[in-house]
């Protein structure tokens, strides 16, 4: 393969990948929305968490202890931020960053999503909160990222074994 066909197709892995990248981004932010939705409604409880995960609702923990209650909402809407503020960065970074070969913004957008389902995910599995309903959007969603992320470090590999070295 020439090298101007295979800058070629490293561009192009590069823009779909990022752009793939970008669009899970886009999905955290969508899991914020339906996290902070969650919090208002008769549930109460995060998405996929039901009776057979927590053995009390919205009314009986605002019943025994109507400032527990704001807290854990409060702790809810904070964690929607979280979320949607990472969603938005590895959006953004994937973008502006990622489909123009720099490889600082796919590191970036990388350990973002990365760090926060490894602090988030081991405190599901002890107390049964692993659920389909509960964690199957998220897994989609990084799924998804992770298949743009190698996408667009393929497309990175193949840019930079041509273009040689760069100094931005």
């Amino acid at each position: 393969m020439s090298e101007t066909s295979t800058n070629s197709q490293g561009t192009t892995q590069l823009k779909n990948g990022g752009t793939i990248m970008a669009i899970g981004g886009l999905g955290f932010i969508g899991y914020a929305i339906l996290f902070f939705i969650q919090n208002t409604t008769d549930s109460f409880l995060e998405l996929g968490i039901s009776s057979h995960e927590v053995s009390v609702g919205r009314d009986e923990i605002k019943a025994f202890s109507p400032s527990l209650f704001e807290y854990i909402s409060h702790l809810h809407i904070a964690i929607a931020g979280f979320i949607a503020a990472a969603g938005l960065a590895t959006a953004a970074l994937s973008w502006f960053g990622v489909r123009r070969g720099e490889v600082w913004a796919w590191v970036t957008a990388v350990v973002v999503p990365v760090l926060a389902l490894a602090v988030a995910l081991p405190a599901h599995y002890p107390n049964n909160f692993d659920t389909i309903g509960h964690l199957g959007l998220i897994y989609a969603d990084t799924v998804l990222f992770v298949v743009g992320a190698v996408l667009a470090l393929l497309g990175l590999r193949a840019v930079s074994s041509t273009a040689g070295p760069r100094l931005n």
